[in-house]
């Protein structure tokens, strides 16, 4: 699948960006992933395109710890069975971020990005397929899971952002 989220920041934000992406790509590196790394990057090129971009006041280490923590809540990154999986409190204590501050500006971010846990364009590509509520759509009422459906229902799903991609069924 391809990655779909755009990148593009405005030249005022381009300082911001790199000191954020650094900082959450050498935390991904070393305690999570390279998904989690991508996921990051997403949030932080949509939050610098924000106008105003929260990112304009504060201290880069608590954005790059509350972009963390959100990510981690939307994708149960504290639940002991999923993997990666990291306490709040150890990802908090890396960068030395409050629980307080750590989880007000987590809060900010889940809310300026409409990021929620399910929600496709904020979880890890390698739940998706292993996950059905991402999947679910109503039509004329019913709620069905979109890979169950015709390509051409999943392109119309996919371009109003219902879903994450098409889904090509083995059996076709």
């Amino acid at each position: 699948m391809a990655n779909t989220k755009s990148a593009k920041i405005p030249k005022s934000m381009e300082d911001i960006h790199v000191t954020l992406t650094e900082m959450t790509d050498n935390f991904c590196a070393e305690h999570l992933n390279q998904e989690y790394a991508d996921l990051a990057h997403a949030a932080i090129a949509a939050l610098c395109r924000k106008r105003p971009s929260p990112l304009n006041s504060g201290s880069p280490r608590v954005w790059a710890c509350a972009i963390l923590v959100a990510l981690g809540q939307t994708n149960f990154l504290s639940d002991k069975s999923s993997r990666p999986c990291m306490a709040t409190a150890d990802l908090r204590g890396h960068f030395g971020v409050a629980e307080s501050t750590a989880s007000n500006k987590a809060k900010l971010v889940r809310t300026l990005l409409d990021m929620h846990q399910f929600h496709h364009k904020w979880m890890l590509p390698s739940k998706l397929a292993t996950t059905s509520l991402p999947w679910m759509i109503q039509i004329n009422g019913l709620i069905v899971d979109a890979r169950d459906l015709p390509v051409e229902i999943q392109e119309a799903a996919v371009q109003k952002g219902l879903i994450p991609y098409v889904h090509h069924r083995s059996d076709e």
